[in-house]
C-alpha cells in the first residue's frame, strides 16, 4: 500500500473512531487510534502515517512524534474535506439548466 492509500485509510478510520465537530472536522485522541484493533491491523506504522497526513495538511496535532502512553491524550483533528464544486451549485441553477 502506498502512502496516499494509507493516508486515505487513516481518514476513514478517524471518521469511524472520532467525533464530528461543528466545523465538519473529526477529533480523536492518539490513544484511541493506537489501541484500536482494526487500526493495529491496517497500519504497520501508525505514527509514520499520521506524520505523512500532517505533512499533506489533512490533519493536525500538537508535536512531531507521538509515542504510545506518553501522548495517548493528544487530540488529532482531521480537517473538513473541501466541498466539490458540483455540490456548490444551487437548486435553482439545476432547474434553470433543465
Amino acid at each position: 500500500m502506498n502512502v496516499e492509500e494509507e493516508v486515505e485509510r487513516l481518514r476513514v478510520e478517524i471518521k469511524r473512531l472520532g467525533k464530528l465537530q461543528p466545523d465538519g472536522s473529526y477529533k480523536v485522541t492518539f490513544g484511541v487510534l493506537f489501541h484500536d484493533d482494526k487500526c493495529a491491523n491496517i497500519f504497520e506504522a501508525l505514527v509514520g502515517t499520521l506524520r505523512a497526513a500532517k505533512r499533506r495538511k489533512f490533519l493536525t496535532y500538537d508535536g512531531e512524534l507521538l509515542l504510545q502512553g506518553v501522548h495517548d491524550n493528544v487530540e488529532i483533528i482531521l480537517k473538513p474535506s473541501p466541498e466539490p464544486e458540483a455540490t456548490t451549485a444551487t437548486a435553482s441553477d439545476a432547474v434553470a439548466k433543465a
